[in-house]
């Protein structure tokens, strides 16, 4: 009996150990495929051209996964081929002023501003803000008239047009661009949203229009975009804002419906209420509804024990997508409805779409290993600079459950690579340990303290 505990014991080590080394090397992993996926693509730009401009919406929403990878890639290389698209822009927006995809390159260029603290890089951006700001906006948001020159009339729009004004006043500290988009936010819900089916139609065209199946016309990527136009919003709104709760509930709403309409094959095909009609994959709804909920996950908005399987599965679908080279496939091509798509299929919204999933996947990893202490390290500043992260002797003790530093490791998360790990003393009592490390403007850093 003691021999078959013992042998027991020895397998439910083994077993705790390969999954420990299976969740590092996962977290590893997504930084792999995100980086494959980001070199690809701007090698792509940079051999086959552009196929739209540099202020289209097509690559504003790409600048928004760049912008999350240039966070934590170990490198500021994608910082500065963002700020070449800005130079490129003269930063500025596109032909339609008041159109929100030719103004949804503004996030790009409110989140430089937040760390270069460069004035020409929103200078313009903010001119037209200011306008946006001022009109009345009382339009009906009907399909016509060309009125998606001037109003958030199509649910994609949400996506483009509200973080860029929510990041403008995160750059700025002026609240009223904020206001403004969250209150433009519920008059494009009040009219787009089907409180019935907790999800948006992509414009009035197709209030009435039906599936093959008979079901109403709900279309992934058009609900991608809501969601993660939400998201980013709320990500610079603060926990006192009057509106948040309700922006929260909404977001608690759509994740709820969405999640019940996932795929057995992990993702949410085109028409997400006649999915076998569109019986592929598709890329680019899929990554933004799983960022949009690996993000909610992380910042307490929905529990991690109901979602997880739910934001894994949309994960696995997602990395599965990619292509030996790091092309990312199954993208649906440009339109306003579900459609067909293909392995081969791509587009730079697709991308963005993908690293922004993959910058929350792997936060969420890093949270929910229950046997290390993770550390961030961020640079906010426009130069890169030393930073030294500590962390309390008392926690590590609670967390990881050792009484000598010495069998302590520590480990750069995204690498895997094993960094030096240093232990402060008072009065010959351990008070903490820390660990020193270089960043570069603009990036963070992450490091997981557990037992060797």
């Amino acid at each position: 009996m003691q021999k078959q505990i013992i042998l027991f014991l020895l397998v439910l080590f083994s077993f705790q150990k390969v999954n420990a080394q299976k969740k590092q090397l996962l977290t590893s992993e997504i930084i792999s495929q995100m980086k494959k996926v980001a070199d690809w693509q701007w090698t792509n730009l940079e051999t086959a051209g552009w196929k739209n401009p540099k202020k289209d919406w097509t690559n504003g929403a790409m600048y928004a996964g760049m912008m999350a990878w240039g966070r934590l890639a170990d490198t500021d290389t994608y910082y500065k081929k963002l700020i070449q698209v800005g130079d490129d822009n003269k930063w500025n927006t596109g032909r339609y002023r008041l159109m929100a995809d030719d103004y949804c390159v503004g996030q790009l260029y409110s989140q430089l501003y937040t760390i270069y603290k460069r004035p020409e890089y929103i200078q313009q951006f903010k001119a037209l803000a200011d306008t946006i700001v001022s009109l009345p906006h009382v339009e009906s948001l009907e399909w016509k008239n060309g009125i998606y020159t001037r109003e958030w009339a199509w649910c994609d729009a949400l996506f483009m047009g509200p973080p860029a004004l929510g990041y403008l006043t995160q750059a700025t500290g002026d609240a009223k661009y904020l206001d403004k988009s969250i209150a433009l936010w519920w008059k494009s819900t009040a009219y787009l949203y089907d409180k019935e089916e907790h999800l948006f139609y992509r414009d009035s065209r197709y209030f009435n229009k039906k599936e093959k199946n008979g079901t109403k016309v709900f279309w992934s990527r058009g609900n991608g975009w809501v969601m993660g136009g939400l998201v980013r919003l709320l990500s610079v709104t603060p926990q006192n804002h009057p509106e948040r709760k309700k922006l929260v509930k909404l977001f608690v709403s759509m994740s709820e419906k969405l999640a019940s309409l996932q795929q057995a094959d992990g993702s949410w095909h085109a028409s997400l209420l006649d999915p076998e009609s569109y019986p592929s994959k598709e890329t680019s709804g899929t990554g933004f509804i799983c960022y949009a909920m690996a993000w909610g996950v992380n910042n307490g908005l929905i529990p991690y024990k109901k979602y997880e399987s739910v934001i894994s599965k949309a994960w696995d679908a997602l990395s599965s997508s990619v292509h030996p080279d790091g092309k990312l496939g199954f993208v649906q091509a440009q339109g306003a409805a579900p459609d067909k798509v293909g392995y081969e299929d791509t587009d730079v919204y697709g991308v963005g779409a993908f690293l922004l999933a993959g910058s929350e996947m792997f936060r969420l990893n890093l949270a929910h290993n229950d046997k290390s202490i993770v550390a961030e390290a961020y640079n906010g500043s426009s130069d890169s600079n030393s930073q030294t992260i500590k962390v309390a002797w008392p926690q590590v003790v609670k967390k990881v459950k050792v009484k000598d530093p010495k069998q302590l490791i520590a480990r750069d998360a995204a690498s895997g690579q094993i960094v030096p790990l240093n232990v402060s003393y008072k009065d010959e009592k351990i008070t903490g340990v820390y660990i020193t490390t270089d960043l570069n403007a603009g990036a963070s850093k992450f490091f997981e303290i557990s037992t060797k």
